[in-house]
């Protein structure tokens, strides 16, 4: 809980103690001392002593107390110096081709059958929690979109790394031919308009894709130029080869899995404008190795300085608290047994 002049209390509810103080209060006055005498004229004419005009200090100072003893219970502190620390980051966005060609396996690394979403997976998740050289994006906020026929949102931008890996571990290539496609132009569409409700001062998207647009309602270039309007650069991957890539797939006959040709494209001419057009740049990952390569370098991407104001010290004020409530409630002990006395 923050309070006016930066103070701020560690355990605010414990305010509620210092209530106790009017209760207290009321005990105290309530057992006051009395005689009585059978006539007025029997007691000294005498007017109101000192003692007579303090009765009231030692209650006050058994309310002090417990006010006292509550505050520093809530923990007090105040910003002893304030310093501004710099971390440098940016916001970035995945956008993801998960159609059915990025089943080829051209960028398996040697002794697997990984496809091209499992090895972009792989490297993505090195990229940002650090593997290897890539030492990991830890003050960056990273968001996923993933696109086939239709784009959508994975995972908004985040810091939250154990959701973000959780994400990128479910993605899949899409299973009806209804849902296959290249929503180029859709994808980064959807990237960039999560990129600019975000504030940060730098902005990137990263689009990685082994084909052709041939679906969606907005065109890749006509997106890339929305990018540039709104200060989002665009860094474009193609990945995989052409021509024929090799695909796993069940065979009709027999029922067993075999390795099958399968012709892919991509638009390369595509990719290097959208890149060129908002500043980004496009790079040609043809396997594994080459596409970390890719991600090594957009690892060393200029990343935008982000300064904030925190208070790297500070000066607790609970052992004052307490010991006024202490010292309140000993003085109070103190005069209720010595000078204000009362008598029972």
């Amino acid at each position: 809980m923050k309070l006016p002049f930066h103070l701020e209390l560690r355990a605010p509810w414990f305010l509620c103690l210092a209530l106790s103080a009017l209760p207290v209060w009321l005990l105290a006055r309530r057992h006051a001392g009395r005689l009585r005498f059978s006539s007025l004229t029997l007691l000294p004419a005498r007017g109101a002593t000192w003692r007579t005009r303090l009765a009231w200090a030692p209650a006050a100072l058994w309310a002090l107390g417990a006010i006292g003893l509550g505050v520093a219970a809530a923990g007090p502190r105040l910003p002893d110096r304030a310093a501004p620390i710099q971390r440098r980051g940016i916001a970035i966005m995945m956008v993801l081709d998960i159609s059915g060609s990025m089943r080829a396996l051209d960028l398996s690394p040697p002794g697997r059958e990984d496809s091209r979403l499992d090895a972009a997976k792989q490297v993505f998740a090195d990229f940002v929690f650090g593997a290897g050289e890539l030492e990991g994006r830890p003050h960056d906020v990273v968001g996923v979109v993933s696109f086939a026929r239709y784009a959508e949102t994975r995972a908004p931008l985040t810091l939250d790394r154990d959701t973000l890996r959780q994400v990128v571990d479910q993605l899949t290539i899409v299973e009806r031919q209804d849902d296959d496609g290249t929503a180029l132009g859709d994808g980064l569409e959807l990237a960039v308009e999560r990129l600019h409700r975000f504030e940060a001062t730098s902005k990137v998207a990263i689009v990685l894709t082994d084909g052709v647009q041939n679906a969606g309602d907005s065109e890749p270039l006509a997106a890339a130029e929305v990018a540039r309007k709104l200060g989002v650069k665009v860094y474009t991957v193609g990945a995989g080869t052409r021509g024929l890539a090799r695909v796993r797939v069940q065979d009709p006959f027999s029922g067993r899995s075999v390795l099958q040709g399968m012709p892919v494209d991509i638009d390369e001419k595509t990719l290097e404008e959208m890149a060129a057009r908002t500043g980004g740049r496009y790079f040609r990952a043809t396997d594994a190795a080459e596409l970390r390569r890719v991600y090594q370098e957009i690892d060393g991407l200029t990343r935008s300085k982000l300064e904030e104001a925190r208070w790297s010290r500070w000066h607790d004020l609970y052992p004052w608290a307490a010991g006024f409530g202490l010292g309140a409630l000993a003085l109070a002990w103190l005069l209720g047994a010595t000078v204000l006395r009362r008598l029972p």
